[in-house]
């Protein structure tokens, strides 16, 4: 009697170990890979000027792997020390809370979500197996739990203050690195205005309104009817800016992206993509968008993987910043890697001297190159975290404009 259990308990057994201690690794190294192929020679001139710059990433998912960022992984794109190793500032750490079946560029249905068993086999809390706002709380308690494991050498930003704490301390050999919170589409709100309080309340200061599938605030650029902003989208907004929440149009339609733009009081970013006119790929940005979000002062995020600019050298990074520049000016352009998003790069983030390297080489000026590695992040940063008024109650309708 029992050998006949014994044979199917410890197949039984073996399942769970390959579940829960082998499936989160293995689909992190394979969905977040560095190809390899070779970096470009990086001068005395480029090294030193790097160690001198304030560097901002707008844009990395890595909260929603199983790894502890305090240490160092064998796998992925960044960690705290290879945060350290590149210089980086402040590096904006998104929360990614629904991913639909069959993801692509092109069209996406917004009921499904593959998300779950990567939660469960992570052993995530439970609430987070079936709650959007339970995944994005989740991401910022552990966040909050990583900060205190790295004992001052990693400073959550949440206003102005702390970002000018941020910035003395930095300014120190070995400095700290800076985090910033971030949301990958708010259908974390699950309908409801006043889950913007509790996400505020949790430390995030950015959000992108969709991700790839249309939701209740906005049409994506990679869902199904790829609409405009929803009366409840332009609430949120409302709210957002009035708090000190700085709005994202990474994966907007182009209606949503022309909506925001034309009401926006703040400035808008778009956190991480390319530019269309150096890489052809629906959710890259127009001229027609680039002009848009600098009027409003904002900035757009350049990203490292072959979908933001048809390659993943450090060169094709700097041609898609170099367009920015000469179409709009030096100040309307940062980095946005979107590192650990399930993307495949030339060099992870504590290569990052390979994009001051490729922007020397492009003609940069040592002051374009300060401008793009971090300031005018720091700029629209320090502006849009900061609240324009009391905020008014989730619940209690439109903010006052």
């Amino acid at each position: 009697m029992r050998k006949r259990y014994w044979i199917p308990l410890t197949v039984l057994a073996f399942a769970l170990i390959g579940f829960f201690g082998v499936l989160p690794g293995y689909l992190d190294a394979g969905m977040n890979k560095i190809d390899g192929k070779q970096l470009i020679a990086v001068s005395p001139e480029a090294a030193a000027l790097h160690r001198s710059l304030h560097i901002v990433d707008l844009h990395s998912d890595s909260l929603m792997w199983g790894r502890e960022l305090t240490e160092v992984a064998g796998r992925g794109h960044e960690d705290l020390p290879r945060l350290t190793a590149g210089n980086v500032t402040l590096q904006v750490f998104a929360s990614t809370t629904k991913t639909p079946k069959g993801l692509n560029y092109d069209s996406n249905p917004s009921d499904s979500d593959v998300l779950p068993a990567l939660l469960v086999a992570q052993r995530q809390p439970a609430a987070t197996w079936t709650s959007l706002l339970a995944r994005s709380l989740f991401h910022a308690a552990k966040l909050d739990h990583s900060v205190a494991l790295a004992q001052g050498r990693l400073l959550k930003v949440t206003d102005p203050f702390s970002l000018d704490r941020l910035l003395g301390k930095h300014a120190t050999a070995g400095g700290p690195v800076g985090a910033m919170l971030s949301i990958e589409g708010l259908h974390d709100l699950e309908g409801k205005a006043e889950n913007l309080d509790k996400l505020y309340a949790a430390g995030f200061r950015m959000a992108g309104l969709t991700h790839f599938f249309d939701n209740q605030l906005a049409g994506s650029m990679h869902g199904e009817k790829k609409g405009g902003l929803t009366p409840f989208g332009r609430q949120i907004i409302g709210l957002m800016e009035a708090k000190g929440m700085i709005v994202d149009i990474a994966h907007c339609s182009h209606q949503c992206v022309a909506d925001v733009l034309a009401m926006a009081r703040r400035p808008v970013v778009s956190s991480h993509g390319g530019v269309q006119a150096t890489c052809q790929v629906n959710r890259n940005l127009t001229d027609y968008e680039i002009r848009g979000v600098a009027r409003t002062g904002g900035v757009i995020g350049i990203g490292y993987w072959d979908a933001a600019v048809c390659d993943t050298s450090p060169r094709a990074v700097a041609k898609a910043i170099k367009y920015v520049r000469d179409l709009v000016g030096i100040d309307y352009v940062a980095l946005g890697s979107d590192y650990d998003g399930a993307t495949t790069v030339r060099f992870d983030t504590s290569q990052l001297v390979q994009v001051t390297q490729a922007l020397m080489d492009e003609g940069f000026t040592p002051q374009e190159i300060r401008a793009v590695m971090g300031a005018n992040a720091l700029r629209v940063i320090r502006a849009g975290i900061a609240p324009l008024q009391s905020s008014p109650s989730g619940g209690g309708g439109s903010a006052k404009r």
